[in-house]
């Protein structure tokens, strides 16, 4: 029975509350995303309910209904027909999204979003230092020579004007424009005021003032700060926004720009650039005592911490605390050797799950993501490998914990930010036997823990694949003999394996689809199948293919197999009402499976302890649409044994 898109879509709207509960809409290849005044009003068992709805969850402020590949753009259609509301972008709809985050969070992602795209020249420029640096000192006539000065002049340009890079960055992230915002940026560090790094060493009273508005303006700038130029730019661009409004079109192109720049300047000057710089100055100290407190206890716990906060995002803090201890007096990095060992540790947590495990996609992503945490980019390890398994996230923690402990016990200093890891050498010459100390303690620390602690379960790999083709277990045992346990059972898989086919995903008896104790299944409204009255709580792939969509609670699994054919798993009858407990998902969105690979493990006994039924669907949705399905078994079944065939 073909979809009702239109009924979908009306349901959605009507169980979000009507049109004064949305703010924006978009869709995604599979998704429906969508941002409303109030999750709270929304019943999200409800949402789950209605016909072509396959998942509902919830992710940075955005709610996201998993429709479906092909069918999610007819079903956005209809809702756009009947919410009478317009198409947005994805990135409309992420913008809306945020604007709804906690001020804390949307700060955060400000400071990201400026310092993200000037980290490349940053990274550059501190590794070009670093290498001039060090040949400066291992060859004393380089040092001397025109080479060494054109060549420091070229790498240190990035920090001596990094005001502007921060000016140009921040008004392309407030929405002025980048011109003035450089305009801005060279005002903050214009020749004729006195270096800032230079102040330090003058008597106060040989500092020259501007006396203006009743105000006395020191005649100083602003290199190597951050706060006060973001500051100073969001101001310039609100006041830009509001000129434009205001001002007539005819002399807006020449008005508006003079305007913004002076105003925004007298008062970055006057009023912006010595707060902010004071309050920079606060928090600098604070993070230097948070370093140093304790005989470096504190450094400790913010070694064992920084993956947490990469994990939430809010790691692009730290660029701010780093330029700002570069340019206060002494010019040296203190916080980057607690960054470096953190992001060590975590690498070389990664290295041990793929140099233990059998499983070889997790091989392809563990060891390719461990190097790259070695040279200081720790996404991959981070949310690819790491978290994931839980435990090697936390080995990485208390190898990065001794690891920064030992780094503010040795007093290392960086002479540049945005480096970790193994490229940390360049801007740490000063240090080199010690940096390589706290990397290495880091290290095997974090690798030891990580062997010993992790353990692997069964999970489909190709080792284990090819165990189970012949039929035994570990110590030789048939799988029906294997321990009770759904994590332990072996899956034997056929040894010839036709396309067009699904295998039984569970072990248990077979029963028509009509006979499945719920209307919506038994009905065929997601598809023609079988139910299956499970004898263990575990779930395999049916069939190779690709996961198309999991629920937050956990209890139902889409596929999308050969010839199309889009797969639900949906284990019990009304299992959404446990939440998620008892069951446990082996996969990920998107993830590629192999048939006979495990997806669910779920807890049988505590499904019947809370009154529902185990019998699982394993149903077809696009049945109607494959010539010559058929249901092939029926009765008791083994893993894996043929269960439903097309054409």
């Amino acid at each position: 029975m073909a979809m009702d898109y239109g009924k979908c879509a009306k349901e959605i709207y009507e169980t979000l509350g009507g049109r004064e509960n949305l703010v924006s809409s978009a869709h995604c290849a599979t998704r429906l995303r969508l941002v409303t005044v109030d999750n709270s009003k929304i019943d999200k068992k409800q949402l789950e309910n209605i016909d072509g709805v396959k998942g509902v969850f919830l992710n940075n402020g955005q709610l996201q209904l998993i429709i479906g590949t092909g069918t999610v753009n007819k079903v956005y259609e209809e809702f756009l027909k009947v919410s009478g509301m317009t198409a947005a972008t994805k990135e409309e709809v992420k913008a809306v999204a945020a604007a709804k985050q906690p001020v804390f969070k949307r700060m955060i992602k400000t400071l990201g979003d400026v310092f993200v795209p000037i980290l490349p020249a940053i990274v550059a420029s501190g590794l070009m230092m670093g290498l001039v640096e060090a040949l400066g000192k291992a060859l004393p006539a380089f040092a001397a020579s025109d080479w060494y000065g054109i060549l420091d002049l070229l790498a240190n340009t990035a920090f001596v004007f990094l005001p502007v890079l921060i000016a140009v960055s921040a008004a392309r992230v407030f929405g002025g424009n980048i011109f003035l915002g450089a305009v801005i940026g060279m005002i903050m560090i214009h020749p004729n005021l006195i270096n800032a790094w230079s102040v330090g060493s003058m008597d106060p009273s040989q500092i020259p003032v501007w006396h203006l508005f009743g105000l006395s303006i020191r005649q100083v700038g602003y290199q190597g700060h951050v706060i006060p130029v973001i500051i100073a730019v969001w101001l310039m661009c609100q006041i830009e926004r509001w000129l434009h409004k205001h001002v007539p079109e005819m002399i807006d192109l020449f008005v508006t720009p003079l305007c913004t720049v002076l105003l925004t300047a007298f008062l970055t000057l006057g009023l912006i650039g010595p707060v902010f710089s004071a309050a920079e100055n606060y928090v600098l100290s604070f993070a230097q005592w948070i370093i140093t407190v304790g005989h470096g206890i504190g450094a400790m716990i913010m070694g064992a911490l920084y993956p947490l906060t990469v994990v939430c995002g809010i790691h692009h803090m730290y660029n701010v605390i780093e330029a700002g201890l570069l340019s206060a007096e002494g010019g040296l990095n203190i916080w980057m050797p607690i960054a470096s060992a953190a992001n060590f540790a975590q690498g070389a947590a990664c290295l041990a799950v793929g140099l233990k495990a059998r499983n070889q996609k997790t091989k392809a992503v563990a060891i390719p993501s461990s190097l790259s945490a070695a040279l200081g980019i720790t996404e991959p390890a981070i949310f690819g490998v790491n978290l994931r398994f839980v435990k090697p996230l936390a080995c990485g923690m208390a190898g990065g914990a001794v690891g920064a402990l030992l780094g503010s016990i040795f007093h290392i200093g960086a002479t540049s930010y945005g480096v970790t890891g193994l490229p940390g050498f360049l801007i740490t010459m000063d240090y080199t036997v010690q940096y390589a100390i706290i990397l290495a303690v880091s290290f095997v620390i974090s690798f030891v823990l990580t062997w010993v602690v992790w353990k692997e379960e069964g999970d489909g790999s190709e080792g284990e694949r090819a165990v189970k083709e012949r039929g035994e277990g570990e110590e030789g045992k048939k799988p029906e003999k294997a321990a009770a346990s759904a994590g332990e059972i072996l899956v034997k898989i056929p040894e010839q394996m036709e396309e067009k086919a699904l295998y039984a995903p569970l072990k248990g008896k077979v029963i028509a689809r009509d006979q499945i104790p719920d209307e919506t299944f038994a009905s065929s409204v997601l598809g023609d199948g079988v139910g299956i009255e499970p004898e263990t709580g575990l779930v395999v792939a049916p069939c190779d293919g690709e996961i198309a969509s999991l629920t937050d609670s956990r209890h139902a699994i889409g596929m999308v197999g050969a010839e199309g054919m889009e797969i639900l798993i949906h284990v019990g009858i009304d299992t959404v009402n446990l939440q998620g407990d008892g069951f446990e998902l082996l996969v990920s969105m998107g993830e590629k499976v192999k048939a006979g690979q495990k997806l669910l493990i779920f807890d049988m006994e505590k499904i019947k302890a809370a009154g529902y039924s185990t019998t699982t669907a394993v149903l077809v949705a696009n049945s109607f649409m494959l010539p010559g399905f058929k249901v092939e078994k029926t009765g008791e079944t083994e893993f894996m044994e043929k269960l439903i065939s097309v054409e």
